[in-house]
């Protein structure tokens, strides 16, 4: 297996891909505004195996295009709707982010948690803005700096392994400048971190190594994981994830 398909085979059985949790999607759907609304079509990129999709789906009267460059994934996902009657709201589509398939104005609201980094926060709220209708909603998780300074150490390693992380601020103005007007921020608190996503993780560490042979590539990915777990231990007050929800504005 190469790196990619090893991250595969680590990420598939998680119930996240990266931080987040149902609380918190809730909370965007709260901010968002979009609960009283009927027949909304909406769309879920950088989905993994659709955790943010399912919550979704309960809460709100929506089509939603599950988005996922990974059919692993998307197969998932797709079982999981499945088995809870939700396969008639959700609709999985393999594709990168950016290159989507979608026509100018089609979706009331675009979703995104702990995907947009992939292509840049800067670029997914520029190229994804044209698929919103007129007043439609951003909500997306973006890793971000909680504080003006930082620990040398962190800041290192982040700017090496995202370039594009920046500031609340930065990022809000980043919206603002994109067409956007903010109608909601908060940060992930650490659960949505250590809870749902670094902790199972870890307890799937030991079947991801036996399954790979125990090999030099699978025990690098286990060591590089557990030394990004440890940093957020230690230093998670100065970073997170920001979840930002916006309204488009007029062209």
């Amino acid at each position: 297996m190469d790196d990619l398909d090893l991250l595969i085979d680590l990420h598939r059985d998680g119930e996240r891909q990266g931080p987040g949790g149902d609380a918190e999607t809730r909370l965007a759907i709260a901010l968002s505004g979009l609960a009283a609304r009927q027949g909304l079509k909406i769309a879920d990129i950088g989905c993994g195996t659709g955790a943010s999709t399912l919550v979704l789906a309960r809460a709100l009267d929506a089509s939603i295009t599950a988005v996922d460059f990974l059919p692993a994934f998307l197969e998932k996902l797709d079982r999981a709707a499945e088995r809870e009657g939700l396969s008639g709201r959700i609709e999985t589509l393999s594709a990168s982010m950016d290159a989507l398939p979608f026509e100018e104005q089609s979706f009331d609201a675009i979703w995104s948690e702990g995907a947009i980094y992939n292509i840049g926060f800067a670029t997914g709220v520029a190229a994804w803005r044209r698929f919103l209708k007129p007043g439609g909603i951003l909500a997306v998780s973006e890793l971000s700096w909680f504080t003006g300074t930082r620990p040398a150490e962190l800041e290192r390693h982040w700017l090496g392994e995202y370039p594009g992380i920046d500031t609340v601020s930065a990022k809000i103005a980043i919206l603002e400048a994109g067409g956007y007007a903010p109608v909601g921020y908060f940060p992930l608190p650490e659960r949505c971190w250590l809870d749902t996503y670094y902790r199972p993780m870890q307890a799937r560490f030991a079947d991801f190594l036996a399954r790979n042979g125990d090999s030099g590539s699978a025990r690098a990915i286990v060591a590089a994981e557990e030394a990004e777990i440890a940093l957020y231990e230690r230093f998670s007050v100065f970073y997170g994830y920001g979840y930002y929800v916006a309204r488009k504005t007029a062209d």
